[in-house]
């Protein structure tokens, strides 16, 4: 008995000396790979924050331009008086401007606090936010999808394509860059609360959502953004199976279970965002309606508001592709032709069906085209008040993310099968941002000031009476009274 006993144990001894390397081993190895993940998430970043400053650096030395700068800071009384109790209590009750956004005013009032009337303050802090914003597109995505590097893509698309060069670079576009900084931040948050749900952290999430409809009602479709983003990448439901890659992108949050969240709990839990939303789109109608600027259908008929939409959705594409001809303001067309109208609407219904039928295998396909579609929505121009431009880059800002993220997990797919796919992946996107770069660069240039500005936008358009108009200001400032003179001709 006692050698038997004996024997055991030592063969329990023997048993616990061969699998306690190996739990080492595994925990070593588990740590190094943690160690490798966090060292190129930093390398990424630090990456994608020295290319956006290397095209962007140049706007601390530009200008205001003469194109509601005025109305937003240099004429502005209220926002030069800096964070004072009465200026706050102006921001947030004053839509004598624009639409109802006071964060966007409180961001201008503390940079007057911190660099007076110096333009290059104004835009260090358009250049900073866009900056933060591509980190957290980075990091929200990398978390929701586990996939670093085409999250980096998705990023670094968005901080140098040149079609966000008008956000980045227009100081009155603050709330632009402002308000897509709390988009971000609301996904990010919404994401850890996916992770581990709890009262507190979805009232953050709904607070920090306020906040951004505060800066720029842009965000009202980002309830239905955090849909999609239930079905992919978070996986809270599903539409019949999954395919082989779907499911190897699927988070593996320590909530999820087999068991699928009920799509009817997930729109009653967007509810409170929804109803923040429908607020914000009430305070915007009563700003446009108290300025009187809302366009009539008698000025401009929805006819030709349709026609326009359809021909702009593909026009934020073809920019998109071929971002040439970049101006702060396109004129509206007068009429636009049957075919165009007829080949874009084509185009859009023959994208649609072809990622609502691969749904199921390629879910990121669907999820980045509604996104593109829906956010672009409230700014295709059915409604329109104030200006009525035929589309403007600022508009593509938030929603061209939904094409960069079709882009980044669809092409590899596509060369899934090719010898050399990382090497040809790797040159090819390296090559692509090279150039990204470097006409992002030169379309930075064009925004030194007003003159050299609109200038540029009557080199690329023709018959853009806003062009000629704004150009006579800038020059009327700089005392060049006749050729202010011949541009206000032009634009009568």
């Amino acid at each position: 008995m006692e050698k038997r006993r004996s024997k055991k144990k030592s063969s329990r001894q023997k048993k616990s000396l061969q699998t306690k390397p190996i739990s080492e081993n595994a925990l070593d190895s588990s740590r190094t790979a943690d160690f490798r993940g966090h060292f190129l998430t930093l390398i990424i970043c630090l990456v994608l924050i020295l290319a956006t400053s290397a095209v962007y650096w140049q706007v601390t030395g530009h200008d205001f331009v003469d194109l509601d700068d005025n109305v937003y800071v240099y004429e502005n009384s209220h926002v030069q008086d800096g964070v004072t109790l009465d200026s706050i209590i102006w921001a947030f009750t004053t839509t004598s401007i624009a639409y109802w956004h006071p964060m966007t005013w409180l961001s201008l009032m503390v940079d007057h606090e911190l660099y007076g009337l110096n333009s290059s303050g104004y835009h260090l802090t358009n250049l900073l936010v866009h900056t933060i914003s591509t980190l957290l597109l980075f990091l929200v995505l990398k978390r929701m999808t586990g996939a670093p590097w085409r999250s980096a893509f998705v990023a670094a698309l968005f901080a140098l394509h040149p079609l966000n060069v008008e956000s980045v670079a227009w100081v009155a576009e603050r709330k632009n860059v402002l308000s897509t900084f709390f988009w971000m931040l609301t996904i990010w948050g919404y994401a850890r609360y996916v992770e581990r749900p709890g009262i507190n952290r979805y009232l953050l999430v709904l607070l920090v959502f306020g906040l951004g409809l505060m800066a720029k009602p842009m965000l009202v479709t980002l309830p239905c953004v955090l849909l999609l983003l239930d079905y992919w990448p978070l996986g809270r439901f599903q539409l019949g199976q999954f395919g082989k890659e779907a499911k190897e992108q699927l988070p593996t949050f320590e909530n999820q279970t087999s068991h699928w969240s009920q799509p009817s709990r997930l729109v009653l839990e967007k509810v409170p965002f929804l109803v923040l939303s429908v607020v914000s789109i009430y305070l915007s109608s009563l700003s446009v309606k108290r300025l009187g600027i809302v366009i009539t259908t008698d000025a401009v008929p929805m006819s030709l508001r349709v026609a326009n939409a359809l021909v702009s959705y593909v026009g934020y594409i073809g920019k998109m592709i071929w971002p040439a001809n970049l101006a702060v303001f396109y004129p509206p067309p007068e009429i636009v032709p049957g075919w165009q109208v007829a080949a874009a609407g084509l185009l859009l219904v023959f994208v649609s069906i072809l990622v609502i039928r691969a749904v199921r295998l390629r879910p990121y396909l669907a999820v980045g085209w509604l996104w593109y579609l829906g956010t672009l929505a409230p700014v295709i121009g059915l409604v329109r008040a104030g200006l009525w431009p035929h589309m403007a880059d600022r508009f593509a800002y938030v929603p061209l993310i939904g094409l960069f993220i079709m882009i980044s997990w669809g092409v590899p797919e596509v060369v899934a099968r090719w010898h050399y796919r990382k090497i040809g992946l790797a040159t090819t996107g390296a090559a692509l941002l090279s150039v990204l770069m470097v006409t992002t660069w030169l379309q930075v240039r064009y925004w030194k000031n007003g003159t050299r500005l609109f200038e540029h936008t009557l080199d690329v358009t023709s018959n853009n009476y806003v062009a000629h108009y704004t150009l006579g200001n800038a020059l009327d400032r700089k005392g060049r009274t006749d050729d202010a003179i011949k541009h206000y001709q032009e634009a009568l």
